[in-house]
């Protein structure tokens, strides 16, 4: 499975069971129907299905198939960009909105995880952010200031006690958010999809969506052996949309993102590493993100696909970095690697889309998809019913991202010809 694309790498190994789902073989009713089992849609049927909503989701391949069994399992607060960036972007008024929201989204996922008793690592010591170079330390002062002006937890740590939370003098700075953490990403999506299911949503994989059309003023999906009518339809397949809503996909370019693994340390050395525990990434722009699990495994990911050349050159500028950041490590083997897509969007944000009447879509969350696909889930039952729930964000009309292919291609071979070359890290 190591080097399948349909693999997780680590997480398939130390996650537990999925819940028992089957591929749909007959035609069903419900109030709506959601396309794709991330983080998305199951929190959005697990809200439908706490509120007495008749929910029906459809999987193509697997829970957690996509980018929610393939992330770092940072769950962090916010966006990408920063807060003043958000508001240039989307205006005072819904942009102060939009970073109130994803600031209090990773709370609601330790809340979540906390009342559905769902075991996936997590760890709410926090996440930092970290400075190679005096550009760097300039970035994370500003973004520091950028939200302690909105009154969040967040911390700028000098050289010193940056090598106090990193185990290691390699980088001059960091920026500590203390609202974030780190989970098992695959853990916690099928925990979401065992919650859906205890309140009686249902859940189909193997099942993709082939076909979709209006039906006595909702709409009925068909899929290979079956199909389901609904009122209201919900697209949470983002970078993994495969046969239906193609302007879902060609609004986003496609970058690469790999993770590799190493056996788990021993107590005396993981200890030296991360010693309480936060996820960390880095502000270049080929960025560098690490993290440990509870297993004392380190967790090592960048740009890049782990297919035909770009592996070895991946692995190998890897093992040459954890030499710099981590020299106590010594020499470093993998046990473990996997690579997924992100979806980037031209500004950095994410998009609501209402894609036909009563057909919806959040999506384009630019690696950032845990806690903001958790909230707008969320958010996006409770309109789905009607009630007084204001989205986050406004509708947009999906725009095609010109030469979205083109750039694609270039994030691989750029972070190939990076990764061959660096070796400042």
């Amino acid at each position: 499975m190591q080097g399948d694309p349909r693999s997780h790498g680590l997480w398939d190994v130390s996650a537990p069971p999925a819940p028992a789902t089957q591929p749909l073989t007959c035609a069903v009713r419900a109030d709506v129907v959601v396309v794709g089992a991330g983080y998305t849609g199951l929190s959005t049927a697990l809200h439908l299905a706490e509120q007495g909503s008749d929910v029906v989701v459809l999987e193509a391949v697997d829970i957690g198939f996509g980018g929610s069994g393939r992330n770092v399992g940072l769950v962090n607060a916010g966006m990408w960009v920063m807060p003043d960036a958000l508001v240039d972007t989307l205006g005072a008024d819904q942009g102060e909105r939009l970073i109130s929201y994803l600031g209090a989204g990773p709370s609601l996922v330790w809340d979540i995880i906390a009342r559905y008793a769902i075991a996936c690592e997590a760890t709410q010591a926090g996440t930092l952010h970290v400075a190679p170079d005096r550009a760097g330390v300039a970035e994370l002062a500003e973004r520091h200031t950028q939200w302690a002006r909105r009154g969040a937890p967040v911390d700028l740590l000098d050289a010193q006690a940056t090598a106090g939370r990193l185990g290691t003098t390699h980088y001059k700075g960091a920026l500590l958010d203390r609202r974030a953490g780190t989970i098992q990403p695959l853990s916690y999506v099928r925990g979401l999809a065992a919650a859906a299911i205890g309140q009686g949503a249902r859940i189909f994989t193997a099942t993709p969506a082939m076909g979709m059309r209006a039906d006595g003023g909702g709409w009925q999906v068909a899929t290979p052996q079956g199909s389901v009518t609904a009122q209201k339809v919900v697209f949470a397949t983002d970078a993994y949309t495969r046969h239906l809503m193609p302007q879902i996909r060609t609004q986003q370019v496609f970058l690469p993102y790999f993770n590799l693994a190493t056996a788990p340390l021993p107590d005396a050395l993981a200890k030296t590493l991360l010693p309480q525990r936060q996820g960390a990434w880095d502000t270049r722009q080929v960025l560098t993100s690490f993290r440990m699990d509870q297993q004392n495994r380190l967790i090592f990911g960048s740009v890049g696909a782990l297919r035909t050349g770009g592996a070895q050159i991946h692995r190998a500028w890897a093992r040459r970095a954890l030499a710099r950041i981590f020299p106590q490590l010594g020499a470093v083997d993998f046990q473990h690697q996997w690579h997924g897509t992100i979806g980037m969007t031209n500004d950095h944000l994410p998009r609501f889309h209402e894609l036909a009447d009563g057909v919806v879509c959040f999506c384009g969350y630019n690696g950032r998809g845990i806690a903001p696909g958790t909230a707008f889930g969320r958010s996006l039952a409770g309109w789905l019913r009607g009630g007084n729930e204001e989205l986050p964000l406004r509708p947009s009309t999906p725009q095609d991202a010109p030469l979205r292919n083109l750039k694609g291609a270039f994030y691989e071979f750029g972070a190939q010809a990076f990764h061959l070359v660096d070796a400042r890290i």
